[in-house]
């Protein structure tokens, strides 16, 4: 079922998609929740408190998948826990490998709904790419995942089972804190975590847990396209590093690319960051903007940015992101000179401003690329080829 709206989506709560076997999935559950399942399966509340502690150990710290190998587990309830319970993974239906390293999944859920994730492997930390829903709802123009209609959102099991994969593909159990590949999580897979957001503070928490994950909150990145009212929530029940698609610095251009702009405007956004708990120059925020040929990237729009997080007082670096075009994207890429001029703009102002490598292009991995490749066109597609006739029309 499609959330309705072109361009804010209507809360509609649903049920999370129950196995064909009738087993209970415990990967995402918290630990009192895995706790009350395993009482309301049958167990003494004293074996339950137990019980439930064994297996989020085992979950969480060793990798565990099957029951069976959950040695401080009696044996003979093994067959018991089998009966009722899963450790689940997503299925995956691909794997890819870049020529640079990075390594996209296409992942299946119990219901057929497909969604993907990404690894960025760099010299000093490994970053994974975590998707919040399948398809997306925002429609910005330069996004492939943009073209994609919004199925619905991912429950906290699956967006914790992409981590758990992750962590599978990489061989990182027993889990540990030091020497590890997977460093940092980011929430810019596919669709807006703030849309779906008890779901992603759900397992953002489990990830943050020291006895779960244990991944510090400094080290996890939620992105926005600017969702206002739920920017300060997040910051208060979640305390993750913010990141902002901003993408352009004037009304007009925003609306365009980014149409939720036309609901929370850039003034509003920018006082939501200036607003967000733990926000400091440690922890600074940070600017997503994609540079686009003759659209965003002149020296005005660079000044005007400038002037526009002077404005707020905000702790800000700002991600320049060169265009990863897709086939029948509206827009180029800039020149790299155009985008050099523009980073030492911000630069000289006294802003950080790095200019993101590109990474996973020739797997359609990197930034905006990601849309599983079985997507019909979609909705999202034919109300924007509308919205560009009419356009036309006058």
């Amino acid at each position: 079922m499609q959330i309705p709206g072109h361009i804010d989506p209507v809360p509609v709560p649903r049920a999370a998609v129950l196995r064909d076997d009738g087993r209970i999935d415990l990967v995402g559950l918290p630990r009192e929740q895995i706790r009350h399942e395993l009482e309301a399966a049958g167990l003494d509340a004293r074996q339950a408190k137990l019980r439930a502690k064994q297996i989020w150990h085992w979950i969480y710290n060793r990798g565990a998948t099957r029951f069976a190998d959950m040695t401080d587990i009696a044996k003979a309830q093994h067959p018991w826990l089998e009966d009722r319970f899963v450790i689940g993974r997503p299925e995956v239906v691909e794997a890819q490998v870049s020529t640079d390293g990075t390594r996209k999944w296409l992942l299946r859920a119990p219901d057929a709904q497909d969604y993907e994730m990404v690894f960025i492997p760099d010299a000093d930390r490994g970053t994974l790419c975590v998707s919040s829903q399948v398809g997306c709802t925002l429609n910005c123009r330069f996004c492939h995942t943009g073209t994609m209609r919004l199925v619905r959102n991912l429950t906290a099991s699956e967006i914790v089972g992409q981590v758990m994969l992750a962590r599978d593909a990489l061989g990182e159990w027993p889990s540990q804190p030091e020497g590890r590949l997977l460093t940092n999580i980011v929430m810019m897979g596919m669709g807006e975590p703030l849309y779906n957001f008890e779901n992603v503070r759900d397992a953002l928490k489990i990830v943050m847990d020291g006895d779960g994950l244990a991944l510090s909150k400094r080290r996890i990145t939620l992105s926005t396209s600017g969702v206002v009212p739920m920017m300060a929530r997040a910051g208060e029940e979640i305390g993750v590093n913010l990141a902002v698609s901003l993408h352009a610095v004037t009304k007009d251009i925003r609306d365009e690319i980014v149409p939720l702009n036309r609901k929370y405007g850039i003034e509003e956004l920018l006082q939501a960051c200036a607003d967000y708990p733990g926000a400091n120059n440690a922890r600074r925020i940070t600017f997503e903007y994609v540079m686009l040929k003759d659209k965003n990237d002149s020296d005005e729009d660079a000044h005007e940015l400038v002037r526009l997080i002077r404005k707020y007082k905000l702790p800000a670096k700002v991600n320049l992101i060169p265009f990863n075009p897709w086939p029948g994207a509206p827009y180029d890429t800039s020149t790299p000179e155009r985008v050099r001029r523009f980073s030492d703009i911000v630069f000289h102002a006294g802003i950080s401003a790095p200019v993101r490598t590109p990474r996973g292009r020739d797997i359609d991995a990197a930034c905006g690329q990601l849309k599983t490749s079985a997507e019909r066109k979609s909705r999202a597609e034919l109300d924007r080829l509308a919205e560009e006739k009419q356009a036309a029309l006058g």
